[in-house]
């Protein structure tokens, strides 16, 4: 599962509660992922994954383009 990469951005970060437009998700980049599951899986439970992938590394922040995007997901499997 380490490639297999992950990125689902729905906006800009200027419309809701964060200043993130998405995230990355591939266990290869987070920490050891035996130990990364137990963390995901609570930030899960409280419906947090902002603050996971944020202490992660993984936001995808892009700034205010004050445009209306799309949803977007894209993943790529190496």
């Amino acid at each position: 599962m380490a490639d297999v990469y992950f990125l689902s951005a729905a906006r800009d970060g200027n419309d809701g509660p964060t200043d993130a437009a998405g995230g990355v998700a591939c266990l290869g980049m987070a920490e050891d992922p035996s130990k990364a599951l137990g963390r995901i899986n609570a930030h899960l439970k409280n419906n947090d994954a902002y603050h996971y992938l944020k202490e992660a590394g993984l936001l995808y922040v892009t700034g205010p383009t004050n445009t209306n995007v799309c949803d977007l997901q894209i993943m790529i499997v190496l």
